[in-house]
């Protein structure tokens, strides 16, 4: 379900929380799931718990997960906290910054970003109404 990278430069706790994102982006993942323990995945990867616990602790804070105490974690509703939801929209807009300057040194014309922005979007199912978020005005 997971893979693990130990060449890529990202942290592991970094691409546990990107591959859990997609996972649930994808619809793998559905709101309610449990999700494996710390310990599971944990063994199952072949990394320290603690480095597990971090990405658990990533996933909570943003949303993604929620942690019951005694019945373990499991997949949140989408985006449940809006000051949350805020932050990660700023991160993401950010991102697809850093992006489009890359793409300007790397000498891809906006047509083809765009292209690879739909495909991306096909993959992971999620084309809502671009009226239910926040205007670009709102930085």
């Amino acid at each position: 379900m997971i893979r693990i990278d130990e060449r890529s430069p990202t942290p592991i706790y970094e691409q546990i929380v990107e591959r859990i994102k997609a996972l649930v982006a994808k619809g793998a993942l559905a709101e309610g799931d449990r999700i494996p323990s710390v310990r599971e995945l944990s063994a199952t990867l072949l990394v320290n718990h603690n480095t597990v616990a971090k990405s658990y602790q990533e996933l909570e804070r943003q949303g993604v997960i929620v942690s019951l105490r005694g019945k373990g974690a499991f997949v949140a509703k989408a985006a449940e906290e809006p000051g949350m939801e805020r932050e990660r929209l700023l991160r993401l807009r950010n991102e697809l910054r850093r992006i489009a300057v890359e793409a300007h040194h790397l000498g891809i014309g906006s047509e083809r970003l765009q292209a690879w922005l739909q495909e991306a979007i096909r993959e992971y199912g999620r084309d809502r109404d671009a009226g239910s978020m926040p205007s670009a005005q709102e930085d």
